[in-house]
């Protein structure tokens, strides 16, 4: 049996995933959670085969319990099942140690085979999504940038983004100046705007 920890805050598509996987005659679903931390707590009591994360969830985001469950469980294998099918966040997966990246409108049996074959030690990623991450490109952004513009998106003014990052006002100011170079945009919001529809923050 390929034993499977699903993490999806949305407790109807985490109970459908279960159910669909259930079906499945050599998975077994040995635990879930609704968020990141929780993601990573069940996968060290567990110690999956495979977790199939999403990544848009409260806290902790899969992207970052994908780190965290391949650094302390290393045999489990990491797959991101997202409806945000966005070239910044494949290469962000990908160098969290995912092994496989999917896009939530795939069929149900597409995400059966997918978790077979990533048990078997291949990689799976969805085509249309690896073509677009070849075409955009690396993130622009460093991580500073990337901090300032991800503190910057709420309308924060540059005074809350300061205390907030420990950084002088005219710092930030530095920082959202070259990530607006960067990402082509008119203003902050509109950095801001670009830099989630590419994955970049």
């Amino acid at each position: 049996m390929i034993r499977v920890i699903l993490a999806e805050d949305q407790g109807m598509v985490r109970g459908a995933l279960a159910s669909l996987l259930s079906l499945e005659p050599d998975i077994e679903v040995v635990g879930e959670a609704a968020n990141g931390d929780e993601a990573l707590t069940v996968a060290t009591a567990t110690r999956p085969d495979v977790a199939l994360l999403d990544i848009e969830m409260p806290g902790t985001d899969g992207l970052a319990a994908c780190a965290s469950i391949t650094a302390r469980v290393p045999r489990c294998r990491v797959m991101i099942l997202t409806t945000f099918g966005r070239p910044g966040y494949l290469r962000t997966a990908m160098e969290a140690g995912a092994v496989a990246f999917l896009v939530k409108d795939s069929p149900a049996r597409e995400l059966a085979a997918a978790i077979r074959r990533v048990h078997a030690g291949e990689r799976v990623i969805d085509p249309t999504l690896a073509a677009a991450a070849l075409s955009a490109g690396p993130n622009p952004l460093s991580g500073r940038e990337r901090d300032v513009l991800a503190a910057a998106a709420d309308g924060a003014t540059i005074g809350d983004i300061a205390a907030a990052l420990h950084l002088s006002e005219g710092t930030v100011r530095n920082y959202l100046s070259s990530a607006i170079q960067k990402t082509h945009a008119r203003n902050r919001i509109e950095a801001v705007r670009r830099a989630k529809a590419q994955g970049w923050v």
